[in-house]
């Protein structure tokens, strides 16, 4: 009988620790350059919010490739 694969907790832990550490700071680099760039060319708020938005959308791109990664070294199911 095939046995059901069991959630290895320590690599869950790992793998949310780093998603959340990578994830403030890579959010917290989108903000910022979207606001300093606005700021920088004097494009208005509504331009700045645009690219905190662009940059905030590349910014998940990032974290789910990290993510993608991530699993497929630190397995989230199988053998503990």
């Amino acid at each position: 009988m095939a046995q059901a694969k069991s959630t290895n907790w320590r690599n869950v832990i790992t793998i949310v620790s780093i998603m959340i550490l990578v994830g403030a700071e890579v959010f917290g680099v989108a903000i910022a350059a979207g606001w300093a760039i606005a700021g920088l060319f004097e494009l208005g708020d509504i331009v700045g919010y645009a690219l905190m938005g662009l940059f905030s959308l590349f910014a998940l791109y990032v974290l789910v490739n990290l993510w993608r990664r991530c699993v497929s070294v630190e397995p989230l199911t199988g053998r503990a």
